[in-house]
């Protein structure tokens, strides 16, 4: 699925969401990868083939998320956000072009990106300036309160300098994107919660806890 929503404590199509409820709007979720530069102990791709939003054709083309987008019953969204199985910044030129065809052609939606915020490791340079009026809201895993925590429940490909390069990437956000937050699973409990606060207390930024998803 390209366009999808929450439906039942898992996924549905977007279109088919609305067959259901067609005088309601709803978030409409945007899948455009399988690939991410983590592999989370917690992540849902672990199901790969087995989970709904697995792109089992592969990875759709800037011409098909377009063509989706234009089928989509749009009367009925409440927020675009770029949410999939992957890592939406693994196809950053992509994702920029389909941002900049969102603005022209449905300037009327608030959009959203979760990211796990380490685009500028991945491409190596800073990436937060390219989001300038393309997004509302940015929300980025903060995950755990030190580098050591972050890298053993991530597994990042970059290593430790990955929570550095996580929490500067979210500090320049606050400089081109109107909201920008950081989140943690309610799992990690009391204890690294409130060390995650004090994280986002040295760096001003804002947290909001999120529950876990399961499937």
């Amino acid at each position: 699925m390209i366009l999808y929503t929450l439906h039942e404590n898992g996924y549905i199509d977007f279109a088919e969401k609305i067959k259901m409820y067609p005088t309601e709007k709803f978030n409409m979720y945007v899948n455009i990868t399988n690939r991410c530069n983590c592999n989370c102990t917690f992540c849902l791709r672990h199901l790969k083939e087995d989970h709904k939003l697995w792109l089992k054709g592969g990875e759709p083309s800037v011409e098909e998320i377009e063509q989706a987008f234009l089928n989509a019953p749009m009367e009925n969204v409440q927020e675009i956000v770029f949410c999939g199985f992957g890592e939406p910044t693994i196809r950053l030129d992509d994702l920029i072009t389909v941002l900049k065809f969102i603005r022209k052609e449905f300037p009327q939606f608030k959009i959203r990106m979760n990211t796990n915020g380490l685009s500028d490791l991945e491409y190596r340079k800073p990436t937060a300036p390219l989001f300038e009026g393309l997004l509302d809201t940015i929300s980025i895993s903060l995950n755990e309160s030190t580098a050591q925590k972050y890298l053993d429940v991530t597994r990042s490909r970059f290593g430790l300098k990955s929570y550095e390069a996580m929490i500067e990437f979210a500090s320049q956000c606050k400089n081109y994107i109107p909201h920008v937050v950081v989140t943690v699973v309610e799992v990690i409990g009391e204890a690294e919660i409130e060390a995650c606060r004090k994280v986002c207390e040295k760096y001003n930024l804002n947290l909001r806890i999120r529950r876990y998803e399961s499937n």
